[in-house]
């Protein structure tokens, strides 16, 4: 056979694959985003934004509103607690520790939180705070969703900073900037529409989370934001009433997931809008 029609074979075959493999991917996908939209869609009320979560067999329509404030404000905070350490953690792998045994050291245990279970990062949370305090609370939720955060940012960082061309630098030091005022000035500055990103993918992952706040933040009927008490929050709402086998609260977790996914998905829209700002 001649060459040029094996290899004209092969790359048919091998397109072929691609394309079987992709339609498989996007039919899944295409069938768990109708499901949810579908399902999400019909359990929409004024309600849901208005009202706590109804206790089992209430009969009332109940809401969300306790859990959707508890999961914004464990978001919001434990990404404000996980960011800044990030951020400096990834400054001094890309631009002190590159071949230093305490950069190579972290990076190495970086990339195993990366790649760690969210399950794990809970149950070091709840052996290592929840069981000393005595009661699940949403500083210790925070505490793990932090710990989901912060590797995520270190690698971002770090990786957008390594992006960032050496004649930058150069040109900083030539004109009599410092190491610092060189990084905080050119490099960061250059890299921060990737750095952004990270943090915006970090929070889109830490949303839909719901191992590490079972052993953490538990959940609350109630309305309540002491921090040192169970915090209601979508996830772990989500799971309860969709396990439960009440119609009400199957709805109202349809309609959890529905507004979880909208907020990953707008998360993921900024994501990329500041990606495209990089490179414009």
């Amino acid at each position: 056979m001649d060459l040029r029609k094996k290899r004209r074979i092969v790359n048919r075959v091998a397109l072929s694959c691609s394309l079987l493999a992709m339609v498989f991917g996007l039919f899944w996908l295409a069938w768990v985003l109708i499901t949810t939209v579908k399902l999400g869609v019909t359990g929409l009320s004024w309600d849901l934004f208005t009202k706590m979560t109804p206790p089992p067999g209430a009969g009332n329509p109940g809401g969300l509103l306790n859990a959707i404030v508890g999961s914004l404000l464990m978001i919001v905070l434990a990404t404000a607690l996980g960011t800044p350490m990030g951020i400096l953690a990834g400054i001094y792998l890309a631009e002190y520790g590159k071949h230093t045994w305490l950069g190579q050291t972290t990076q190495f245990i970086n990339g195993i939180l990366l790649s760690a279970p969210s399950i794990i990062v809970g149950l070091f949370v709840y052996s290592a705070y929840v069981a000393h305090m005595g009661n699940f609370s949403g500083l210790a939720g925070i505490f793990s969703l932090a710990l989901i955060v912060l590797p995520v940012v270190v690698a971002t960082t770090e990786n957008m900073l390594r992006l960032v061309p050496d004649t930058m630098r150069e040109a900083a030091y030539a004109l009599g900037a410092s190491k610092h005022v060189a990084i905080l000035s050119v490099t960061l500055r250059a890299s921060m529409a990737g750095v952004v990103t990270g943090v915006l993918l970090a929070m889109a992952r830490i949303a839909g989370e719901t191992a590490p706040l079972l052993f953490t933040a538990l959940s609350n009927q109630f309305w309540s934001l002491d921090l040192n008490q169970p915090i209601a929050n979508l996830p772990v709402t989500i799971f309860k009433f969709a396990m439960s086998p009440f119609k009400d609260w199957q709805e109202i977790a349809w309609a959890g997931v529905f507004l979880i996914t909208l907020g990953i998905l707008g998360v993921n829209i900024l994501a990329r809008i500041f990606t495209n700002l990089r490179y414009k």
